[in-house]
């Protein structure tokens, strides 16, 4: 770890677009990242440190008419936690964590956790793409047993192509798993309709969530409107299986309107019901049942 540079920081997009659909009571953000001064970083990380403080986000969170949130560990401070349990210390019972951690953590760090709201472990399988199927397979088993005990749940931060790898172990486990960004299942990358077919299939009859966050991830330099046929697809999937994050600050240039991907689910989602689920009951089920 390191010190954060002093430098001129990436400004975190304002927020300007209202919803287009009433925002039920208690919706819930189910990630989002905050970056703040005098808090360690990695060595080398993979962007400039951004503008994106808490009190930005919650600015943001009382325009859209979001209750409650989820903040998940970035890639920018590492395993290092302690601006997410700051974080989750200043904002209190609205707020659940998902934290990243070196495989040799102490029981008594993750109770120390527990005790703060986290609720899950991030798997950066970004940084183990280069691993063998069964390396990746034994890694994931390892974090299922540190996170069983304390009812948490397991975050895929990963490629689309280790998630088609992955499928047919995905299938079979039975730890609850969410995998961020709508499967980054990116067609530049190799990934087919079928291999999205298969991905359906994992989440209409496994212990499988998938978060609905980051559409600009997967439409690259196309509209956002262009993932639309993906959102609509898993909403009629499994809509009792989705989450609704912001991705909030947007890396890696942090220029969009939180607003407008908002009101993407109600495109991908039009019925109430669907909307209900995916922004209150299911976050409540993984993050604020206790």
């Amino acid at each position: 770890m390191t010190d954060i540079a002093q430098t001129t920081p990436m400004r975190a997009a304002e927020t300007n677009t209202p919803a287009t659909f009433a925002v039920p009571d208690g919706a819930c953000d189910a990630h989002f990242h905050v970056f703040e001064p005098g808090f360690a970083h990695v060595a080398n990380p993979l962007y400039t440190f951004p503008d994106a403080s808490l009190e930005q986000y919650l600015r943001m969170t009382e325009v859209l008419g979001i209750d409650r949130m989820v903040i998940v560990q970035p890639t920018f401070y590492g395993t290092d936690n302690t601006l997410l349990l700051d974080v989750l210390r200043r904002v209190g019972p609205s707020a659940r964590g998902v934290v990243r951690i070196d495989d040799d953590v102490s029981d008594a760090e993750l109770d120390r956790f527990d005790e703060y709201g986290v609720r899950a472990i991030r798997l950066d399988l970004f940084a183990r793409s280069a691993w063998p199927t069964a390396e990746i397979i034994s890694y994931v088993h390892k974090m299922a047993a540190r996170a069983a005990p304390r009812g948490w749940h397991l975050q895929f931060y990963t490629p689309g192509t280790i998630v088609r790898d992955l499928l047919p172990y995905l299938a079979d486990l039975d730890h609850p798993y969410v995998i961020d960004h709508m499967g980054y299942m990116l067609e530049a990358d190799g990934l087919t309709d079928t291999d999205f077919a298969r991905l359906l299939g994992v989440l209409t009859h496994g212990a499988c969530w998938i978060k609905l966050s980051g559409p600009y991830r997967i439409a690259k330099a196309r509209p956002l409107s262009s993932v639309e046929p993906i959102g609509r697809a898993l909403v009629a999937a499994r809509p009792d299986r989705l989450l609704w994050g912001s991705d909030w600050p947007h890396l890696p240039n942090g220029q969009r309107d939180t607003g407008e991907l908002l009101n993407l689910l109600g495109q991908w989602a039009p019925k109430q019901a669907d909307r209900q689920q995916i922004l209150v009951e299911s976050p409540t089920e993984l993050f604020f049942a206790r």
